[in-house]
């Protein structure tokens, strides 16, 4: 469905578009966009939403400035366009990856938590390491999203919630008694393991002196599935009771 006024503000870009730049076929528009989403892509990886102008993007695509608003209405419209490109093919690749986990334990027992995290988790491993470079930029500027109070809870929310919510139901399904709380609170660490190792900041290279790369996929695939699948079972174990502090007596009946 076509947001109101989008017509409208289209045509008003393209009237101010150079007859040469309005000329071209479906093909060559279309081809036009995916530079600038490539453009905007890069850029707001590297220096984040507010540090990038609209000029500077279509520079770095090298079209007319009047093709970002064309096409994309105004910055913000443009980076959601950019989340949401590459989200879909993230999502139906986790879906199917998950539609096969179920089906496999169907009628025989619970999923495996590993299968159901490996489902969700694999998709990225495979296109941060065989994809092309603009995947690098995707998940660096998607950490930055899912850290921002701005656009975190709205863009992540809209883009990724319908397949993020289907995990969580198969989680359900693997750890039957996990407390609601615990589920939620295992995915959000969960979430957030996920956006710090794919962003590849580098960070652990620092840390570990050398010893462990951000960028060494093969290190992680082989990491991340059993330590959050352990987080999980963790977390969702039945609780102990607290035992009292030294000194403190027992209540009176």
């Amino acid at each position: 469905m076509q947001k109101k006024g989008t017509t409208g503000r289209k045509d008003a870009a393209r009237d101010r578009l150079p007859r040469a730049v309005t000329a071209g076929t479906g093909s060559r528009s279309q081809a036009t966009r995916e530079r600038i989403l490539d453009a905007a892509e890069r850029l707001f990886a590297q220096r984040g939403f507010y540090g990038v102008s609209v000029r500077d993007i279509t520079g770095a695509a090298e079209v007319d400035v009047a093709l970002a608003s064309y096409h994309f209405g105004n910055k913000q419209g443009l980076l959601e366009a950019v989340v949401m490109r590459r989200a879909e093919d993230l999502n139906t690749e986790r879906s199917a990856r998950l539609d096969a986990v179920l089906a496999a334990a169907k009628g025989r027992r619970p999923p495996r938590i590993e299968d159901v995290i490996d489902a969700f988790t694999h998709p990225l491993l495979d296109r941060s390491s065989r994809g092309s470079p603009g995947w690098k930029s995707y998940f660096a500027l998607i950490a930055e999203v899912n850290n921002s109070p701005e656009f975190g809870g709205v863009l992540m929310t809209r883009f990724f919630d319908p397949v993020v919510e289907k995990f969580i139901d198969a989680i359900r399904k693997a750890l039957p008694d996990c407390d609601e709380r615990d589920l939620y609170w295992a995915y959000h660490f969960l979430s957030g393991a996920l956006t710090l190792t794919f962003a590849e900041t580098g960070r652990i290279d620092k840390l570990s002196g050398g010893a462990c790369r951000s960028s060494d996929l093969a290190s992680v695939h082989e990491r991340l599935v059993p330590y959050c699948a352990a987080g999980f079972r963790a977390l969702c174990a039945p609780r102990r009771t607290a035992s009292r502090p030294a000194g403190t007596r027992r209540p009176r009946k």
